[in-house]
């Protein structure tokens, strides 16, 4: 039964609803709340349904929801939710469904999603995007970025391993010695990071760039070597330890750099994004055609453009010899733990936002505020707000400052 575009506003329940939404997405196997997490949730004074189905993929059955004391409901249930909770960002259907007021909290794509960001606005939704959790030591159990990327990191060493038409160890047997692999990590964030100590327990040689000169300490300590950034005065350490995006010169410079290593490594795994940015171009056609034939490309960054000029989105292609894997969700192929440890990030900023079981939007608060996207129909979010050409609400600590 398709949804009716969207219901009257009723009053505040003593009891706040919240909604766990099944997801649509072709391959999203992951769900925004588990059994552990719907428990807590129940804990809080709240309410919890779940979308019929909103488990499968992750080997959650409706019964097991149940178990703890949800309802399991239909796509209608969108119309009469105070929370809904998502892994993505609703569809146009079940956003418009929304009631006026309602709080989302999920990846809901805000640097690139711009339908679902204006129908949040037009439905004077609050909207806490996974994305814009802020790095701070107070937000790090609801940092869903680490937790997923971690995920993606280990995953991709596997398919890694698993596609390479040799070992990855140093292997002395009777009939000669087999060479360890040498693997090039491109990215030394949380994906990067654990890629690197994947390969390393792997047995592979590790070796690591980053233009952040600030991780390279971390890359050694996981045994990695990293490789020398060009000479400049230019740094590429952003806002909150991400990296932010550098000049063309600077990238140039680092892939000629760069360009050494990757043509005597049998693999490459790329992890370079920049927040609201197309993924830079790290690995280009002719560094492919150098590498050795056989080896592997597993590209990260695929979702936002690729780090590899010859990457094509949810496509293993082989180019030169060289297999390029371009899967998008990676933490969608490992859903159980991907889930359990995405349920407890949700639940953590879910938990920031309810008081004495009601909800309470605190926009002077440095988790809830530095999340908001939208609220009231107002958009919160600067480098969102400047690219739709909107103007951006000040939140309160902001107008204390002035």
């Amino acid at each position: 039964m398709p949804l009716e575009k969207s219901a009257p506003a009723r009053k505040t329940p003593a009891m706040p609803r919240v909604l766990v939404g099944k997801e649509q997405l072709d391959g999203e196997t992951r769900v925004a709340a588990t059994p552990e997490t719907v428990k807590l949730i129940k804990k809080l004074g709240l309410d919890v349904v779940v979308e019929a189905g909103a488990g499968d993929g992750s080997f959650i059955a409706d019964a097991d929801y149940e178990a703890v004391g949800a309802k399991i409901v239909g796509e209608e249930a969108y119309s009469d939710a105070d929370v809904v909770l998502r892994v993505r960002g609703p569809e146009p259907v079940r956003a418009g469904a929304l009631k006026e007021g309602a709080v989302v909290i999920g990846f809901t794509a805000p640097y690139k999603d711009d339908e679902l960001t204006k129908k949040m606005l037009e439905r004077k939704v609050t909207s806490l995007p996974m994305e814009l959790v802020p790095r701070i030591t107070r937000a790090q159990k609801m940092d869903a970025l680490s937790s997923q990327a971690s995920i993606g990191g280990y995953k991709a060493v596997l398919i890694a391993a698993s596609s390479l038409p040799k070992y990855f160890p140093l292997l002395m047997t009777a009939a000669g010695t087999v060479k360890p692999a040498r693997v090039v990590v491109m990215g030394a964030g949380v994906a990067g990071l654990q890629a690197i100590a994947t390969a390393k327990r792997l047995g592979a040689i590790v070796e690591a760039s980053d233009i952040r000169p600030a991780v390279q300490e971390q890359v050694e300590s996981l045994g990695g070597k990293f490789i020398p950034l060009p000479e400049s005065e230019e740094s590429g350490e952003g806002k909150g330890g991400y990296a932010k995006e550098v000049t063309k010169e600077f990238l140039q410079k680092q892939q000629a750099i760069v360009k050494e290593h990757v043509v005597q490594a049998h693999v490459v795994i790329t992890t370079a994004l920049v927040p609201g940015r197309p993924a830079p171009k790290l690995i280009t056609a002719d560094m492919v055609e150098g590498m050795k034939p056989g080896g592997v490309i597993i590209d990260m960054a695929v979702e936002q453009g690729g780090n590899c000029e010859l990457s094509e989105l949810g496509k293993d292609v082989r180019k030169h010899g060289i297999l390029i894997v371009g899967h998008a969700n990676l933490p969608a192929t490992m859903p159980a733990d991907a889930s359990m440890l995405y349920a407890r990030n949700v639940f953590a900023l879910l938990d920031n936002i309810v008081k004495e079981g009601e909800l309470d939007i605190d926009l002077a608060d440095d988790v809830t505020g530095g999340t908001l996207l939208t609220h009231d129909g107002q958009m919160f979010h600067e480098q969102t707000a400047k690219r739709l050409e909107l103007p951006v609400a000040a939140r309160p600590t902001e107008e204390k400052a002035e």
